[in-house]
């Protein structure tokens, strides 16, 4: 893959959609690749996260903590462990390589240096998540009003 394929590939991605050419141009220069067989570890539930990856081919599952539920995959421009970009965080899940895979490692470091370079792309992922953040305040408010419908209260 060249260049102007990596690039295109992390604008697909969560998160760097948001992200001007220059940045990706910097993402792609800066990123870890890691080529993976099928079965193989990417990173185990409970391990210090390293960065954030994102699925340049192939596919990734990430395994429930809970039994009888179905892993989740994760395939081309995927983006796994989004809070990892930004530091350090224990991996909720196992994840493995379910055929021969490639992702692109980015550590916070190299998020780090983005966010520096390009002021615009660290206000767009700000929005982003504080509309998220949002969202789940709302969510949680509205269930919360539900429960208190549904339940006597004490007197």
């Amino acid at each position: 893959m060249g260049l102007d394929d990596d690039m295109a590939i992390l604008a697909a991605a969560p998160v760097f959609e948001l992200f001007e050419r220059d940045a990706l141009r910097l993402l792609s220069f800066a990123g870890d690749r890691r080529r993976l067989e099928a079965g193989e570890l990417l990173f185990a539930r409970g391990a210090a996260s390293d960065g954030g990856y994102v699925v340049m081919a192939g596919t990734i599952a990430l395994e429930s903590r809970r039994p009888g539920i179905a892993p989740v995959t994760v395939s081309r421009s995927g983006l796994i462990g989004r809070n990892a970009l930004f530091g350090p965080v224990e991996r909720p899940t196992d994840a493995r390589a379910v055929e021969p895979s490639e992702v692109m490692r980015l550590p916070p470091s190299v998020m780090s240096r983005v966010l520096r370079e390009f002021p615009d792309v660290a206000a767009a992922i700000h929005a982003g998540i504080a509309g998220e953040l949002r969202d789940l305040v709302e969510g949680l408010a509205a269930v919360g009003e539900r429960i208190a419908r549904i339940t006597p209260r004490e007197r």
